[in-house]
């Protein structure tokens, strides 16, 4: 009988293929080496195909895709539930095979190679300016040992040298050579993030989606472009509330006989989304005032801590995100009651 749907669990030389055809029963099930794994597939009829969403996932499902299949992607907590007792290549593959049969099944879009792109180009930008907050702290650290301190900040570092250099600072010269190289590895990471911000601004500029993101306040070209590339499906969520609790920023629940029992937020899906957003939350609390802000934020900041008023103010941005991205309407202030 025809193969209807296929599951695949996917590893770094090996792969687990498990198919099964219209009575549901089981009608391949092998290992697949890397190389053969298009080859393979290519022979069999268009079908569905079923992959975890995860490293190379999305390379594959543009793949297999061009072989004609329909290719989805699950997200993997919701195909753990689907794994049998014993847990190994070939049962991963049936409960990925069985997952992506459920009608109430969600799936993750399949992102273009320029996507991921830019994507890793974010990815890049963020692990650059670790590396210079390391360095920064490591060259403040060892500027303490010798009694010489500056005030906090990137811009303060300049001061922080100078100071060193100071013969009366008493810093040995070997101390001194060495902060200097800290110092010359910052400029040069400066350098390379400031490169990469000029290629995200130039992709926001020319991408509609990340421009509309931008005019709601708390916003900017980072994390709108972030936004951009990261949802690139937003009609795969019902509501605004759904892709706020997708991004973990909506109180997990420990609900039970009618008793409903809201706790903590869930912290589940895209942390560097839901950190941007909490980021975001707190430039707007900043500037928050009589005017300047809207009066459920200010009631809010009367009443409860600005930590936990950030994390409410990025629930409801998130929710003001996805109905900016179906409409593709810009951001209008909420008209006063």
């Amino acid at each position: 009988m025809a193969i209807i749907r296929v599951g695949i669990d996917t590893s770094k030389h090996v792969f687990q293929v498990h198919g099964v055809d219209e009575s549901e029963q089981r009608v391949l099930r092998r290992a697949v080496r890397r190389g053969e794994l298009l080859t393979v597939l290519g022979k069999l009829a268009p079908t569905r195909i079923g992959l975890e969403a995860c490293a190379a996932s999305h390379h594959w499902a543009r793949e297999l895709g061009r072989l004609g299949h329909e290719v989805v992607l699950l997200p993997p907590q919701y195909v753990k539930p689907y794994v049998k007792r014993g847990k190994h290549d070939a049962a991963d593959a049936e409960a990925i095979c069985e997952a992506m049969s459920r009608p109430g099944m969600r799936f993750v879009a399949v992102k273009s190679s320029e996507q991921q792109a830019m994507l890793m180009l974010i990815k890049v930008r963020d692990l650059l300016v670790k590396q210079r907050t390391m360095l920064i702290n490591a060259m403040r650290g060892h500027a303490a040992e010798f009694g010489v301190i500056a005030a906090k900040g990137r811009s303060k570092m300049a001061e922080l040298l100078r100071r060193v250099q100071e013969r009366d600072a008493g810093v040995p010269a070997l101390a001194v050579s060495l902060l200097a190289g800290l110092a010359r590895g910052c400029a040069a990471l400066d350098a390379e993030i400031a490169a990469l911000e000029h290629q995200l601004l130039a992709w926001h500029r020319q991408d509609p989606v990340s421009q509309c993101l931008a005019t709601q306040p708390g916003i900017g070209p980072i994390a709108a472009v972030s936004f951009a590339l990261k949802v690139s499906d937003p009609r795969g969520f019902r509501s605004g509330r759904h892709f706020a609790a997708w991004l973990g920023a909506t109180p997990k629940e420990n609900s039970t006989g009618g008793r409903r029992r809201p706790g903590k937020i869930s912290r589940e899906g895209d942390a560097g989304l839901r950190k941007l957003l909490v980021l975001g939350a707190t430039a707007v609390i900043r500037a928050a005032g009589p005017g300047r802000a809207s009066p459920w934020l200010l009631q809010l900041l009367a009443r409860k801590p600005k930590k936990l008023a950030a994390v409410a103010l990025a629930n409801k941005m998130a929710r003001t995100l996805w109905a900016m991205m179906v409409s593709g309407e810009v951001y209008r202030r909420p008209m006063p009651a």
